[in-house]
């Protein structure tokens, strides 16, 4: 009687254990945050990385497309890198957008390097329909619409297994300050999804993008609106008698089962972060990591007219946008990184991702804007492993074209946990694998190593997996299999809570994970 009650106990105990504990099974975890962290010694922390300066990937010079092509949308699709991007133009001498309504236009690629834009002979510009647009603002009809606004949208690849046939790809589109579901069965040819609008309760000046999360099975949207106490639909009707009132640009989400019936929007939430100005988001699932999101939101800052800012370059290009509009030549816009496992709270980090550099046309208004969409492409260095590309805007508004320059990231490199030659180390939280391998991403110097260990949950190191017992690492690799001490079995630990001790030696730790 009294083991079966000891049995009984054990039990219980295991089982609040496992409550306890988190379930990474073969998944990669990427160390963008402190989730699966429980203490820090020495010297080891998380930081940031900033992703280097490549080659101009588009300039967008043909007639129908300008330089006020704010949004773009990449994805890797089969063999190809798809594309998506506004074609507008802003002509200062007569204050707004001129020349031709915006367009949806198209270009592919297939390494995401080298880009061409095909015709596709969908749109008629000037007499002709030889070019890469895909969609004007009266190419889909909707009953009761005139037109739709065709600069703010975000095309997508639905891998929703449950989609309905001819919308393999979708996006959100805005009309008449409401957006409406669009889909296609190739990102070419485009239908209502409903006649009627599927989310209505925000401003939507912005990139307005949805995406289907696999892990949730959940349609995910975010987009713009003014946080105050009345809602972005509402300040237009409202400016005059709330003068003096500071509308805080932010991000909203909703979600959906259907892409047609949505949830009450709710505001992303930023613990720890400071009170900034958001103006885009670029939120996706990472794609090695996908219940992990990433995004990279336009940081908006108005620093007002000061010294500093009349040193900055351009500065009679600066004075003729003040004179449209006096923000349009005092705010300056970087890009941020954060991630979630919610969808709804995100780590945002408060330094920059992108800062415009020592560029001329890097400093106004509307530069550094990332496009939505991070892939893989080679590197520049022949033998170095793939890398991953990220691209953003620069030269905003000025000339007749802008650029999108490519950026290139070390793959998993958002965030990694550090420490210099005189080391640190971490300790995770209980966690229950699957596998019987670790594998890391990680880089040393020459000098320096990583050293890992295998506890209890109670901190205790397992027998064949102390920190002396298990081999060092050094070197560098985005996938390495850990070597493990003759004898050891990995797998026999699966399954029950353990816990990593990660010990740094100048070394960069980015993700690991069991397999």
């Amino acid at each position: 009687m009294r083991r079966q009650r000891l049995g009984i106990l054990l039990g219980a105990f295991a089982g609040l254990a496992d409550a306890e504990s988190i379930r990474i099974g073969s998944r990669r975890e990427l160390l963008v945050d402190d989730h699966l962290i429980e203490s820090f010694s020495g010297r080891a922390e998380l930081r940031m990385h900033q992703p280097e300066r490549r080659d101009i990937a588009l300039v967008t010079d043909r007639p129908w497309e300008g330089n006020a092509c704010a949004y773009r949308t990449i994805f890797r699709d089969g063999a190809k890198v798809r594309m998506f991007f506004t074609g507008n133009h802003y002509d200062l001498k007569v204050k707004g957008m001129k020349g031709h309504p915006p367009y949806i236009c198209y270009a592919e690629s297939v390494d995401g390097i080298r880009w061409t834009r095909p015709d596709l002979n969908l749109v008629s510009f000037g007499g002709s329909a030889r070019n890469n647009i895909v969609m004007g603002p009266d190419t889909v009809k909707i009953p009761g619409l005139d037109k739709l606004e065709t600069d703010h949208f975000a095309v997508f690849k639905d891998p929703n297994p449950d989609r309905r046939a001819g919308e393999e790809y979708k996006m959100l589109v805005l009309g008449n300050r409401a957006l409406y579901a669009l889909g296609s069965p190739d990102g070419f040819h485009w239908k209502p999804i409903s006649n009627e609008p599927v989310l209505a309760k925000a401003y939507f000046d912005s990139k307005n993008l949805a995406f289907w999360d696999a892990g949730s099975k959940l349609y995910r949207a975010y987009y713009r609106d003014f946080r105050n106490t009345i809602t972005g639909a509402q300040r237009s009707q409202q400016a005059k008698q709330d003068e003096g009132v500071r509308y805080v640009r932010d991000i909203m989400t909703s979600v959906s089962t259907d892409f047609i019936h949505w949830s009450e929007p709710q505001w992303l939430r930023y613990p720890g972060s400071p009170d900034e100005e958001l103006y885009t988001n670029q939120i996706e699932p990472y794609y090695r990591a996908p219940h992990l999101l990433i995004g990279f939101p336009k940081r908006y800052q108005d620093r007002g007219w000061s010294e500093a800012m009349r040193l900055l370059p351009n500065l009679e290009h600066r004075q003729a946008r003040s004179a449209v509009a006096p923000r349009y030549g005092t705010a300056v816009t970087d890009a941020l990184f954060m991630t979630s496992r919610d969808g709804l709270t995100f780590k945002r980090w408060g330094e920059a991702f992108l800062r415009p550099g020592p560029h001329s046309n890097n400093w106004v208004y509307g530069d550094n804007d990332p496009a939505w969409g991070v892939i893989e492409t080679p590197s520049h260095i022949e033998s170095a492993p793939r890398e991953l590309s990220i691209y953003a805007v620069e030269n905003y508004w000025r000339g007749n074209a802008m650029n999108l320059r490519r950026f290139a990231l070390r793959i998993d490199g958002f965030v990694s946990l550090q420490a210099p030659l005189s080391g640190g180390e971490i300790v995770t939280k209980p966690l229950i694998f699957e596998g019987s391998q670790l594998e890391i991403n990680f880089s040393t110097s020459a000098a320096g190593s990583i050293r890992w260990e295998l506890q209890d949950e109670a901190g205790k190191p397992l027998p064949g997996f102390s920190l002396a017992e298990n081999p060092e690492i050094f070197g560098d690799a985005i996938d390495y299999t850990v070597p493990l001490r003759a004898g050891s079995k990995l797998a026999e630990a699966a399954g029950r809570p353990v816990r990593l001790r990660f010990a740094l030696r100048d070394a960069d730790l980015y993700s690991f994970r069991f397999k």
